[in-house]
């Protein structure tokens, strides 16, 4: 299989995921499970999802779609279509799922996967971090990672209009 087959394989619809999940489980691997927009991939986005997959066997990223980032983001945003973000983080070593969903937040796709560990940036409580209900209550950790300082899509945006 080549490197780019690989990459491809690792970009997975919510119904395809089932049985890529049936078979980490079966081999017992923690899943860690973290999602965002990650329109322009920056160091800061290097650092947090190898720090997120350290936590576990398995680093699942729910994507937010084109439609779902501009209702977050604003107009101009994503400067990256999805595909192009699915690829890019789908050809990190240490993502083994890139995972697209068309909802303002991951609620659903967090229900569908039922990760062990639940990941996202401590700009947030735990508690605040949607999902925290569906993990919490089968046992399971939600945590936050600290962002690297002087990195956000936002200041390189900002840097690149400026220019």
């Amino acid at each position: 299989m080549t490197n780019p087959e690989i990459i491809q394989q690792k970009i997975l619809s919510p119904s395809r995921i089932d049985r890529t999940l049936a078979y980490w489980r079966f081999k017992d691997k923690r899943i860690v499970f973290t999602n965002g927009c990650f329109d322009l991939i920056h160091p800061g986005h290097i650092d947090y999802l190898a720090k997120a997959a350290d936590l576990g066997d398995i680093l699942i990223i729910g994507l937010n779609t084109d439609a779902s980032t501009r209702k977050l983001k604003g107009k101009g945003r994503p400067i990256n279509d999805e595909q192009s973000r699915a690829v890019i983080l789908a050809s990190l070593f240490f993502v083994d799922a890139v995972v697209l969903f068309d909802d303002e937040t991951p609620y659903e796709l967090i229900k569908h996967i039922q990760p062990d560990i639940l990941v996202k940036g401590a700009d947030y409580k735990p508690h605040e971090i949607v999902g925290y209900d569906i993990v919490a209550a089968k046992g399971g950790q939600v945590q936050t990672i600290a962002f690297l300082p002087g990195y956000s899509t936002s200041i390189i945006e900002k840097r690149i209009r400026n220019s």
